[in-house]
């Protein structure tokens, strides 16, 4: 950074000058992590006939292990996105109000999984359903920026299908019903040389912003929807107060969309040649919930369970990411 001509090429500076500023905030952890062990080691060995202050150092230490941990889980995140922010995007499916009910919650449980890990969210993009449920009203599909240090690498795994079972809040019998919905979660910014759009590929529309019931929150035409042609991929966007703010934001979403079907088909096809190709369809869940007739989450690709749902409806959700990261079984 100290070479004169560090900053011609803008671009890859920005890249190394965020590059650097990650590898200082590591270093500052690693640090924070080495000064509080050296102290809390140095209080147990001058106060060890203080039995309640042991007990406080010990619970000091189980904290600072599990923040430990997660400092470590960092270590995983090598992809060329893993560092930076997240667009995180939820869609009902099969099971009208209870479907965009259940996608309310996931949305909810993602917001404060993301507030307990300190990152920002930021509503890109929400579709209001017509019906409101025990926790408000119900979502057909929403996107959200979470931005922070590895947001996009601790979300990641999180793309795929998400089923619930529960006594339908709906339904005038009280009946078992069954929820699916779909979290996709992509980088949030793309290269534009990696991913090339033709102006004459793009249909632009404008409408107007939509608010809970299907209300119209604004007069004027400044929410923004592109449709990509050649692929039918489509993106819309309705959080700023102007046309042009909302397009520009649609076509950041757009780019990275386009690049997460590249890399998804340049994955699919190598694992085609390898002989073990995995398609991922609707209705192949990754995790389940079961809110009835017992309560339990449940992931299907480690096997990682546990009866404390709540909590992991709360947005505890570190021992599944983790348990994915590491490929454990």
């Amino acid at each position: 950074m100290a070479q004169p001509d560090f900053w011609q090429n803008r671009e890859a500076a920005r890249e190394k000058s965020e590059e650097l500023s990650g590898l200082k905030r590591r270093l500052k952890e690693h640090e924070r992590f080495s000064s509080e062990v050296d102290y809390l080691k140095e209080l147990a060995e001058t106060e060890k006939e203080d039995a309640t202050l042991q007990k406080e150092i010990g619970s000091q230490l189980f904290s600072l292990d599990k923040e430990w941990r997660t400092f470590e889980t960092e270590k995983l995140f090598g992809g060329p996105y893993d560092a930076g922010n997240a667009v995180l995007s939820i869609f009902s499916g099969a099971g009208g109000k209870d479907s965009e009910d259940w996608a309310a919650m996931l949305l909810r449980m993602y917001l404060r999984f993301a507030e307990r890990r300190r990152f920002k969210t930021k509503t890109l993009h929400e579709h209001w359903g017509e019906m409101q449920g025990p926790g408000g009203w119900g979502i057909k599909n929403v996107s959200v920026l979470v931005s922070g240090p590895y947001a996009y690498g601790w979300l990641k795994k999180e793309t795929g299908v998400h089923r619930l079972v529960r006594i339908s809040p709906f339904s005038s019998r009280s009946l078992r019903h069954t929820s699916f919905t779909l979290v996709e979660v992509m980088p949030e910014l793309v290269k534009p040389e990696e991913v090339e759009i033709k102006p004459d590929e793009l249909k632009i529309d404008f409408f107007r912003s939509s608010g809970p019931g299907g209300q119209n929150v604004q007069k004027r035409e400044t929410a923004v929807r592109i449709t990509h042609l050649p692929s039918g991929t489509q993106v819309a966007i309705q959080s700023e107060r102007s046309q042009e703010r909302n397009r520009d934001i649609a076509l950041e979403m757009l780019r990275a969309k386009l690049y997460h079907a590249k890399i998804k088909a340049q994955e699919q096809e190598a694992a085609r040649l390898k002989g073990d190709m995995k398609s991922i369809e609707w209705g192949n869940q990754i995790r389940s919930y079961v809110l009835h007739p017992y309560q339990m989450v449940k992931d299907h690709r480690t096997g990682i369970e546990t009866s404390q749902i709540n909590k992991v409806l709360d947005g505890e959700l570190d021992e599944f990411i983790e348990a994915e990261l590491k490929g454990f079984v």
